[in-house]
C-alpha cells in the first residue's frame, strides 16, 4: 500500500508540470502501479502442483452394465457426486494385463508391447505368461512409461496396490511403495492398506495411489457373469470401496481427494459346445500354435504359408481370421512383432480349439470370458470419477480407455509421456 500511495502522490505532484523530468516521474509511477497489479495476478494464479491426491481404482472384470444391478451404493454415490461414463471402451484384446497397462501408459497394447496375457517375443524367443512373476518381473517386456514412474521422476510420490506391472522397475523406476500380488488378500484389507499410506506423515503421503480388486473377474470366469457369485463379488468390492471412502472421510481427506474407478474389460457367458474346431478350417499340422481360446494366434510352418493363408483367411462361421498386418485399423493392433503372424478371433461367447485340445483329459472351459472384439457391448468397461476436480452429476458418452492417462497426468500436474490418448476427452468432465 505504501508503494501504491507514493505512486499516486507522484502523479498528483506533476499534474501541472509538463517538463521532461515530470514525464519521467509519471512513467515511473505507472510502472510501479503495473508491478502491483501483476504481483496480485500472480498471487491468484493456479498452482503448478495439485493439492488433491489421486486414487485410481480398478475392478477387474466389472462390465459397464453391472453398475445398473443395484448392488453398488458406494459407486452410485461417487457417480452422483461426480462423473459417470455410459461405458468405457477397452483396448483390444480385452484382456487384463494389456488393458491395465494401457490405462497407466495411455498406449495401445500394439505400442506398449503387452499384446496378450500370453505371447512369445520373436527376437528373444522368450514366452510371456501373465501369471508367472519370474517372467513378468523382467522390465524388458514393458514398453512406454507408466504413470507411477512419471510421478516419481517428477518429484512426487506414487504407491501401488497390486496393479499389473507395478512390482518392477520399468525404465529403472518403481513406485515408492508397492506390494507383491497376493490374491488371498481380501478387498477390505486392500482398502485398509491404502488408508495406511495416507496415515504416513504429511510430507511422505502419496500423491498418486492405485488400488486393484479381482474378485468380480474370478467369479465371472468360474460361475458366469449372470451368477449369484458375481453379484456377491460386486457387493463385496463395493463395500471395500465404501470402506475406503469412510476412511478418507474420517481423516478429513475425502473432499479433497480425486478418485477414479475403472475396469479393464467386461464379461460374456460361454456355453459348452460353442466351439470353432480349428481342424475343420485348416490343417493344424501346418501351424505353430501359440494361443487357443477366444483369440487363437499362430504362425504357418515354413513353406506352408500360402496353403494356410488360402484356407484360413476365407470366411468361416463364428470366427474371423487375419494376417497380423491386416487386422482392422479400429483395433489398433497389428504392427507389433510380438503379435503372431496369423490370428483368429471368435465371435463373442465362442471359443477356438484344436480337436486334440478338446479331447484331452480334464478339458475345462470357463463359464465367463473376455478378450473379444472391443466393440461388443459385453466387453464395455466402467468409468466413474469424483472429487474436487470433477463436475457433479455428469454422464458422458463412451470413450476409449487410452484417454484415461492424459486425465491422470492433468490431475497430478505432471508432464505426460508420449501416449495415444486424447486429452480433450476429459475437458467436459472437469470443473
Amino acid at each position: 500500500m505504501r508503494l501504491r500511495c507514493r505512486a499516486w502522490v507522484n502523479i498528483c505532484r506533476i499534474q501541472n508540470d509538463d517538463n521532461l523530468e515530470s514525464m519521467k516521474l509519471v512513467l515511473r509511477a505507472i510502472l510501479a502501479l503495473l508491478a502491483l497489479v501483476l504481483a496480485a495476478c500472480a498471487a491468484h494464479a493456479p498452482k503448478s502442483q495439485p493439492d488433491a491426491p489421486l486414487i485410481l481404482v480398478s475392478i477387474d472384470g466389472f462390465r459397464a452394465d453391472f453398475f445398473d444391478r443395484g448392488l453398488t451404493p458406494n459407486l452410485k454415490t461417487l457417480a452422483a457426486n461426480g462423473v459417470h461414463a455410459q461405458a468405457m471402451r477397452p483396448a483390444f484384446p480385452t484382456l487384463t494385463f494389456p488393458n491395465h497397462y494401457t490405462l497407466v501408459t495411455g498406449l495401445y497394447p500394439d505400442h506398449h508391447g503387452i499384446v496378450n496375457n500370453r505371447f512369445t517375443d520373436p527376437v528373444s524367443g522368450k514366452k510371456f505368461v501373465y501369471k508367472d512373476y519370474s517372467i513378468t518381473s523382467d522390465p524388458s517386456w514393458w514398453g512406454g512409461e507408466p504413470i507411477w514412474a512419471s510421478v516419481e521422476k517428477q518429484g512426487k510420490r506414487a504407491m501401488t496396490m497390486f496393479w499389473p506391472g507395478s512390482e518392477l522397475a520399468i525404465g529403472g523406476v518403481r513406485p515408492e511403495r508397492w506390494l507383491p500380488f497376493d490374491g488371498k488378500m481380501s478387498p477390505d484389507a486392500r482398502a485398509d492398506q491404502v488408508l495406511a499410506w495416507f496415515d504416513l506423515p504429511v510430507a511422505r503421503r502419496p500423491d498418486f495411489v492405485t488400488l486393484y480388486f479381482d474378485a468380480v473377474d474370478h467369479a465371472g470366469h468360474d460361475h458366469g457373469p449372470d451368477s449369484v457369485e458375481v453379484n456377491d463379488a460386486i457387493v463385496a468390492t463395493d463395500r471395500a470401496i465404501g470402506r475406503l471412502l469412510d476412511g478418507l472421510k474420517r481423516r478429513g481427506l475425502l473432499d479433497r481427494t480425486n478418485i477414479i474407478v475403472v475396469s479393464d474389460h467386461g464379461q460374456i457367458a460361454t456355453e459348452k459346445g460353442a466351439y470353432v474346431i480349428l481342424d475343420d478350417i485348416v490343417d493344424v499340422r501346418d501351424l505353430d500354435i501359440q494361443n487357443q481360446g477366444l483369440l487363437a494366434t499362430f504362425a504357418a510352418k515354413p513353406g506352408r504359408e500360402a496353403a494356410v493363408e488360402k484356407t484360413l483367411l476365407a470366411p468361416h462361421e463364428h470366427v474371423r481370421c487375419w494376417k497380423r498386418e491386416e487386422t482392422p485399423a479400429r483395433l489398433h493392433y497389428g504392427s507389433n512383432p510380438r503379435i503372431s503372424p496369423l490370428l483368429c478371433l471368435a465371435d463373442p461367447g465362442w471359443l477356438i480349439w484344436t480337436r486334440e485340445f478338446v479331447n484331452r483329459p480334464g478339458f475345462f472351459v470357463s463359464k465367463g470370458e473376455h478378450g473379444y472384439d472391443n466393440a461388443d457391448p459385453h466387453m464395455r468397461a466402467l468409468f466413474v470419477a469424483s472429487g474436487p476436480a470433477f463436475k457433479r452429476g455428469l454422464v458422458v458418452p463412451e470413450f476409449d480407455n487410452v484417454d484415461v492417462y492424459p486425465l491422470l497426468t492433468r490431475l497430478l500436474g505432471i508432464k505426460p509421456a508420449p501416449n495415444d490418448g486424447n486429452p480433450a476427452t476429459s475437458d467436459r468432465m472437469l470443473r
